[in-house]
């Protein structure tokens, strides 16, 4: 008996990996500074818990819609239009289990066997094998560090084709950190203008943002808003990763698709965390405030060092909470005797004797890089950065 084919092309997730082999090691009482992750270090806020807390007390613990209850589905438009500008009903908007989930149902609902999703490089990791179980086939747009990783138009433009269905953004991006700015947006919405293909906006990172505002596409081109699909969640903005609470608005007929994947898959995403995120969407705002200034002074903190080691190079991400430094500058050079030639090997040293989890970057389409979160303490950067920085004077 073997697995299905669909299976082979797909890859197992090395941020998920390296986290739980960082676990593995601290449960045997190894020091292991963790940089893997892409988690919050900050608590769920009270308020959200109390609202979970009540759910339970009043018994809202059984199935509600698989779309999710009206009440959150209303919170999550008005959300919508508050913060981005952006108008959608609540029959356009389906509650997932994590934002990661819209994204699976919106290619299960979208795609044909060979139809083409664009996706901007470096990208999150499950982007290409999410398309790839759908059948589809990531077709890859490459950036540069001195673009701010922002995509070429005309590279997109080349990348269009009859059997595209979706081009993929995602900004604040994760690994980089990279933010697209007003005249970036605007040239990749004259580059998709021609073309019908949906454009999914992965915003999960929109409120961990050190300058400027957030835009999404369809704010500097309202005449895409049609075929745009934003994606979010509570996750990052709310530091409830563990408790899956995600949301698409898009075009009805694709919400639809989306809702029938899920009614085959999980059904409604857990009752009373509805409650909690109708909480968080409609309880104070300002809530970000001091989490943003924390992250931004472990940016600068873990840039500036990075910076200041020879053949080390990294760019100040304007959002999120990773850096993506160029170790390039590294490779060649011996350790123990053995040349280092790629980010996967250097991430494996980096992990196996420094005691310290980053995530190589080819996963990410980001070879010569490695992803380092600053979503942990200002202690363990300062420990994990000292490692590093004994890793790189140790090579020859």
């Amino acid at each position: 008996m073997n697995l299905a084919n669909r299976l082979k092309a797909i890859k197992p997730s090395p941020t998920l990996a390296l986290n739980a082999k960082a676990k593995a090691l601290v449960a045997q009482g190894v020091d292991v500074v963790s940089l893997a992750a892409g988690e919050p270090d900050f608590d769920t806020p009270d308020f959200i818990k109390q609202a979970a807390i009540e759910a339970l007390r009043q018994g809202f613990t059984k199935y509600t819609p698989t779309s999710g209850i009206q009440e959150l589905r209303e919170a999550i438009c008005a959300k919508l239009e508050r913060d981005n500008h952006l108008t959608f009903a609540p029959e356009q908007v389906l509650v997932t289990v994590g934002a990661k989930q819209a994204l699976y149902n919106a290619f299960q609902a979208l795609l044909n066997e060979g139809d083409e999703v664009i996706i901007v490089a470096p990208y999150w990791v499950s982007y290409p094998d999410m398309v790839q179980l759908a059948g589809g086939k990531p077709v890859f747009v490459e950036t540069r560090e001195e673009d701010g990783f922002a995509p070429d138009p005309d590279a997109i433009r080349k990348a269009l084709s009859p059997r595209t269905k979706a081009l993929v953004l995602n900004s604040p991006s994760n690994p980089s950190g990279a933010v697209f700015s007003k005249a970036a947006l605007e040239g990749i919405a004259q580059a998709v203008r021609g073309h019908e293909c949906l454009i999914l906006s992965d915003d999960i990172y929109e409120k961990l943002l050190y300058q400027g505002q957030f835009l999404n596409i369809g704010n500097v081109a309202p005449d895409l808003v049609s075929r745009l699909v934003v994606i979010n969640g509570m996750s990052k903005a709310f530091s409830m990763t563990g408790w899956r609470m995600g949301y698409v608005a898009g075009p009805k007929w694709l919400i639809s698709g989306m809702q029938m994947i899920q009614d085959q898959s999980t059904s409604n995403a857990a009752s009373f965390a509805q409650k909690a995120a109708v909480a968080a969407l409609r309880g104070p705002q300002d809530i970000f405030v001091p989490m943003v200034e924390e992250y931004r002074g472990r940016r600068d903190l873990v840039v500036d060092t990075l910076n200041a080691i020879e053949g080390v190079r990294c760019r100040r991400p304007e959002g999120a909470f990773y850096v993506l430094p160029n170790v390039s500058g590294l490779f060649g050079r011996s350790y123990k005797g053995t040349p280092v030639t790629g980010s996967v090997q250097f991430s494996e040293i980096l992990l196996n004797d420094f005691r310290v989890a980053a995530v190589p970057g080819a996963p990410f389409g980001a070879e010569g890089y490695i992803r380092m979160s600053f979503a942990t303490s200002r202690e363990q950067l300062n420990k994990g950065l000292e490692r590093f920085r004994e890793l790189a004077a140790s090579l020859r």
